[in-house]
């Protein structure tokens, strides 16, 4: 009997896939995450940079590739790290995924030896900041 498939497999699966091209040879913390925009899946890694301002979070890179396809709307996102528990998305992509997702966007956090955490974005950033403080 196959094991049964749980919500948002599809994206783990990606998540980690983009992990492990994650480029971090200096803080060696490789990311990676998706994005579910309709039917498509959209996936991005950390890319570190030499000058650590320039780094590129793991989310808002699979948030910027989805934007390139013309997505304008997310509707889940799967960050995997290394960790456990599992590494929940920095300040800046919160912000990101705010921009392109409401409170009840779903989030799961993947993390080492199968650790799983769901939660939305609500949850993790109550008081996001949005268009309508503009």
């Amino acid at each position: 009997m196959a094991p049964r498939s749980r919500p948002h497999d599809e994206l783990v699966r990606a998540a980690r896939a983009a992990r492990a091209r994650a480029y971090a040879p200096y803080s060696r913390f490789k990311v990676g995450a998706a994005v579910r925009a309709g039917e498509t899946v959209h996936a991005g890694c950390n890319v570190e940079n030499a000058s650590y301002g320039l780094t590129v979070c793991a989310e808002r890179a699979a948030v910027a590739a989805a934007v390139a396809a013309g997505a304008r709307r997310l509707d889940a996102v799967v960050v995997a790290s290394g960790t456990s528990p599992p590494t929940p998305p920095c300040g800046a992509c919160l912000q990101t995924l705010a921009e392109f997702g409401g409170p009840d966007l779903p989030v799961v956090l993947a993390g080492a030896r199968g650790a799983r955490v769901e939660t939305t974005l609500g949850a993790l950033l109550p008081s996001a900041f949005g268009r309508r403080f503009l």
